[in-house]
């Protein structure tokens, strides 16, 4: 698998080895070794651009996704997930409201952009909702066992 990580913020420190090696066991935990995934960590200022120009909601947000196409392949044949843009600020605010380390909700919001790419959606049906939240669960408590999104939390 390959794993493109790109932090265009410089607000908050991120561990960008553990990071990606956490995605890592994401990627192996959905079954998805043979892929290549890009993730941007970037500011709420960015990731408002992104989200007003390619939703057209004029505010930030936590977590987008682009997926590729379904057959879109790298040079080296591998699958090509596609995009996902964190904004590191919302991250840092929710972690605090989700009771979670600032690592732990940056893992949640890519956990929760990566299903998006494979075709998971909350926002088809209350039942995709509930598919989807459990799974991020499932994912999440697998790399930290023990630990649960609370307070305000969706996922």
């Amino acid at each position: 698998m390959e794993i493109l990580l790109q932090n265009n913020q410089d607000q908050y420190p991120v561990d960008s080895s553990r990071f990606r090696s956490q995605i890592a066991q994401v990627l192996e935990n959905m079954e998805e070794t043979e892929c290549e995934l890009s993730l941007l960590l970037t500011d709420d200022a960015e990731i408002r651009r992104l989200n007003k120009t390619y939703r057209n909601l004029d505010q930030a947000t936590d977590v987008l996704s682009f997926p590729q196409d379904e057959e879109a392949v790298n040079e080296k044949g591998k699958t090509l997930l596609g995009d996902v843009v964190i904004s590191v600020e919302t991250a840092a605010r929710q972690a605090e409201e989700h009771h979670l380390s600032f690592n732990e909700e940056l893992i949640l919001l890519a956990i929760h952009g990566i299903l998006h790419l494979l075709g998971y959606d909350h926002e088809r049906s209350p039942q995709d909702a509930r598919v989807m939240k459990d799974k991020t669960r499932m994912i999440f408590e697998s790399l930290f066992p023990g630990r649960r999104p609370s307070g305000t939390s969706n996922f």
